[in-house]
């Protein structure tokens, strides 16, 4: 299906976004909340590590860092396994490696320190406390993994890998393109490390995804209350980072809006359980096969109309808290109180 331009005065169409947007925001205050959140720089810790002091400082590091470090050299750097001291000769041979010093200096070079995501993160974690209390907020911890993982949780922390935050243009991102697409890295930019961080910690930690969904709207609900819960914990963010689009990806979304679920209901999408079908509609990708003029579709449109419904369901329904949004299930009651009807 090809979706066809519609023609609207943009000035008002563009207005009214931003009014309707901006009522979307809840913002609450997170002032007196006690937080003391620090970024651990396990990556600046490991340029201190050599060939000569290996013996004496890696220990110290397990020490210290404890499931991060042992996570960190069998998973993310897989250097072998930490139960014996056989990993140090896989380790000298990553530390004396050429293009790993290359990495090493950018990302040291990159961020010499990281105030301003700390006070972005501090601000995200609080706004989970604020809703949740009695939620554990996990440890920060930076690292270079050579392009493996980029924010990996685990027992008590969230690592952040700074290699894959090095910015759109980063020299190194280019000779990645076969295992690393363009449209994936043109996202590896320091403003996304507070979205990418919270939208882990939100998918993988607080709201992993039930195995109880079984077709298309149920995917599309949880989706969208996924980026509505990213909206509480980031008021600030703006829409296109927490779900991942560029500025032409997010100005499409609006404008289509409409068009995109209209043609979800003309081909049954709802209550399709085929999982080849319905993927396409969630998936990462440069844009969505089949919609669109000329491949300029965003990518991802199931969880977009998704978020947009739950937005709709929670303005229409303002008596409904954040912790009951998250705990409903059922997905058609909702869907049919959101009246959902894009225009």
């Amino acid at each position: 299906m090809i979706l066809k331009r519609s023609f609207q005065i943009y000035s008002f169409f563009f207005i009214a976004l931003l009014v309707y947007g901006c009522g979307q925001k809840k913002n609450v205050d997170v002032s007196g909340i006690n937080l003391d959140l620090r970024i651990e720089r396990f990556d600046k810790e490991m340029n201190k590590l050599s060939a000569a002091n290996l013996s004496t400082e890696a220990p110290l590091l397990e020490k210290k860092y404890g499931s991060f470090y042992r996570d960190y050299m069998e998973g993310m750097l897989s250097a072998g396994s930490t139960a014996d001291t056989a990993y140090y000769a896989n380790l000298r041979s990553i530390l004396n490696d050429q293009d790993y010093t290359a990495l090493r200096n950018e990302v040291t070079s990159k961020f010499p320190d990281l105030h301003g995501t700390e006070e972005a993160l501090t601000d995200a974690f609080k706004h989970v406390m604020y809703y949740y209390p009695q939620q554990k907020i996990p440890k920060p911890i930076t690292f270079i993994s050579g392009f493996s993982v980029q924010t990996p949780i685990g027992d008590g922390y969230i690592g952040i890998g700074l290699d894959m935050f090095l910015g759109a243009d980063s020299k190194f991102y280019p000779s990645l393109r076969q295992s690393i697409p363009l449209y994936i890295s043109k996202r590896f930019t320091p403003e996304n490390i507070t979205p990418r961080v919270m939208e882990t910690f939100v998918r993988e930690e607080m709201f992993p995804e039930p195995a109880t969904l079984t077709n298309f709207l149920d995917r599309m609900i949880y989706n969208g209350k996924i980026l509505y819960v990213m909206d509480a914990f980031m008021p600030a963010v703006p829409d296109s980072l927490k779900i991942g689009y560029s500025s032409q990806q997010q100005q499409w979304t609006q404008e289509y809006e409409s068009q995109v679920w209209g043609y979800f209901l003309e081909q049954n999408l709802l209550y399709e359980t085929d999982y080849m079908k319905i993927q396409k509609y969630f998936a990462d990708a440069p844009f969505t096969p089949g919609i669109g003029e000329r491949n300029d579709s965003a990518p991802k449109l199931g969880s977009y109309i998704g978020w947009q419904i739950v937005k709709t369901y929670m303005e229409k329904n303002d008596s409904v808290s954040l912790q009951e949004l998250m705990k409903d299930s059922d997905y058609q009651t909702l869907l049919n109180r959101a009246k959902y009807k894009p225009k």
